[in-house]
């Protein structure tokens, strides 16, 4: 892990917050080097108030805290990314996330929109174009076939062949979803709204 430096902001450096679940940036908050400590020490994520000019426990009045897990450092050493899990919301509008609903949305939302561009791509070079081609009645019985193999390694106890089986069937489930004109922001929203009630 890079070292931080934390006096190229002098003292501060920000801190962007990201759920450990799904990859969503939930706020932005600021770090000295006592407020990462005490972030480490107690598990819940700990700024330096520029306001308040203090250490901040965030949920110490609310108390929607955040779990910490972990935190990575940027290329250049100024900036973190904390991951944590929210205990409630996290802005002060009683929102999941300081940016939106649907501000991030983490690296299967980036594959869904790979397979979308691939859907023209050349045929000899893609084989995400060859599936296309072949029509949603190959795709689908592709999907079954991986949702098979799927629940056969489950029965065993490799989970590094669970885990590859699991892999096939996701990205072949959202090339049918493509196929059928459908994104898994989609999906999401579907599965939002069932939440919800």
């Amino acid at each position: 892990m890079n070292p931080i430096d934390f006096e190229k902001g002098g003292g501060l450096v920000p801190a962007i917050i990201q759920d450990a679940h799904t990859g969503q940036v939930l706020m932005l908050g600021y770090m000295n080097e006592e407020s990462l400590a005490k972030t480490e020490a107690t598990g819940k994520v700990t700024f330096f108030s520029r306001s308040k000019n203090r250490l901040w426990t965030k949920g110490e009045t609310s108390g929607n805290f955040m779990e910490y897990k972990g935190h990575e450092v940027d290329c250049d050493g100024d900036t973190l990314l904390v991951q944590a899990i929210p205990v409630g919301p996290v802005c002060h509008t009683g929102t999941a996330t300081c940016f939106g609903e649907g501000s991030a949305k983490g690296f299967l939302h980036a594959l869904d929109a790979t397979i979308a561009e691939r859907q023209g791509a050349d045929l000899e070079s893609s084989y995400t174009a060859h599936l296309f081609q072949k029509g949603t009645n190959k795709i689908a019985q592709k999907v079954g076939e991986e949702a098979v193999e799927l629940v056969i390694e489950a029965m065993d106890s490799n989970d590094d062949l669970f885990k590859n089986e699991a892999a096939d069937l996701m990205y072949h489930y959202l090339v049918l979803l493509r196929d059928r004109g459908m994104s898994l922001a989609d999906i999401e929203e579907l599965l939002r709204e069932r939440h919800q009630k």
